[in-house]
């Protein structure tokens, strides 16, 4: 046993685990989730089917550390973002950018028959919390909203965040905003209309300031 209290069989089961993760990205980047075969990663690592399933139980079981891990990349990126909504907003666009398949795992077309389980949401939830202090930090004007007063008695997603109804309101409507124009340009929508996604991005963002 290493002084980190891991055992050489322990060392192994997480270099195989890996290694099994880093191809199943490389597939899901060329046919997409809904294609991902475990026997073709087998294949890849040089191992058989039946075999696969001692590092993992089940297409499923694969699928949920990808997301853990991606939730877990993305949550890194937003917490470590220095500064109000801007620089969280350009955090999440270039986490997206940098790895696509990364980004529509956990945003994209949700996978048929797939349900993440109950601690992935947890580490979303660290996303949520950050935006809310960020938008907890500027004041809003006018009067409540009807979907204000809806978020009053429906703000479960929040947790313990004390951040009144209207903070709320303005963090999800900059998580949808920035969401839908990062799913289009990544599901490729605007390929062929002409303009820069990154300065209809930053069109939305100023829009949001300015609010």
């Amino acid at each position: 046993m290493d002084t980190d209290g891991t055992t050489s069989r322990e060392r192994y089961r997480a270099q195989v685990r890996a290694e099994i993760k880093r191809y199943a990205w490389e597939q899901l980047a060329t046919t997409g989730v809904s294609a991902l075969s475990l026997n073709a990663i087998a294949k890849h690592v040089g191992m058989s089917g039946p075999a696969l399933y001692r590092y993992f139980a089940s297409r499923d079981d694969l699928i949920t550390d990808l997301v853990r891990d991606a939730y877990r990349s993305l949550a890194d990126a937003v917490l470590a973002a220095d500064g109000g909504m801007a620089e969280v907003a350009y955090a999440i666009r270039e986490w997206a950018l940098a790895d696509p398949q990364r980004y529509l795992l956990v945003y994209g077309t949700p996978i048929p028959g797939y349900h993440a389980p109950g601690d992935t949401t947890g580490i979303s939830n660290e996303i949520m919390k950050v935006l809310l202090d960020v938008h907890e930090a500027h004041a809003g004007r006018g009067g409540p909203t009807p979907f204000d007063v809806h978020l009053v008695e429906h703000r479960e997603w929040a947790g313990d965040h004390p951040a009144p109804s209207a903070v709320l309101r303005r963090a999800i409507t900059f998580w949808t905003r920035i969401h839908g124009v990062l799913s289009l340009e990544l599901a490729g929508h605007f390929a062929g209309m002409g303009f820069d996604p990154a300065l209809l991005f930053a069109a939305e963002l100023d829009d949001m300031l300015a609010d």
